[in-house]
């Protein structure tokens, strides 16, 4: 996959105040995917992450049903020329499982791979370009963006102005 630059790491800080907040950030992510991309959705239970999941592939023109993959540790979907594999590893107990299944082979360069509870395959899940983690805040969610990659800070360019066109409440955070 890409090669991750750890120096270059840079997080932005977006509040989310309500469902269709986080709906909105998916939906304005989803263009902006391409072939290759790891991207990890951190976060308790409930904060959001299939949520995220969810508007980003309808927003890539699945119209069929976006499942949680908990049970079935992936869901496949193809979508805008994309192969897009969502995770989900909350079921495992050790990080061997990921290699037992066989899930190496569907991340490559044709394939965009969303990652919930990546920690539970640690060492063998390929390392993220992108990290989206998502945590309670009163009503609402905060979701920090974290670039791990030349090509997760591409992914990310004009993601920014596009969320502040609709929203004053962006703060990068120094890292």
């Amino acid at each position: 996959m890409h090669s991750p630059d750890v120096t270059a790491a840079v997080a932005t800080i977006h509040h989310l105040p309500d469902e269709a907040a986080t709906q909105r950030f998916g939906a304005l992510l989803a263009p902006r995917l391409s072939g290759g991309l790891v991207i990890y959705l951190e976060g308790d239970l409930g904060a959001g992450k299939t949520t995220l999941a969810r508007a980003l592939i309808r927003a890539l023109g699945h119209t069929g049903p976006v499942k949680s993959p908990t049970y079935s540790l992936v869901e496949v979907y193809v979508v805008s020329s994309l192969y897009l594999y969502h995770f989900d590893f909350y079921r495992f107990e050790s990080p061997e499982e990921f290699l037992d299944a066989g899930f190496g082979e569907y991340f490559n360069k044709g394939a965009v791979c969303l990652v919930e509870w990546p920690e539970r395959a640690t060492g063998c899940v390929p390392l993220p370009d992108l990290r989206l983690r998502l945590r309670h805040e009163g009503q609402g969610r905060v979701l920090e963006t974290v670039v791990d990659s030349p090509e997760g800070a591409q992914c990310l360019e004009g993601l920014a102005s596009a969320w502040n066109a609709g929203n004053s409440s962006v703060m990068p955070v120094p890292r």
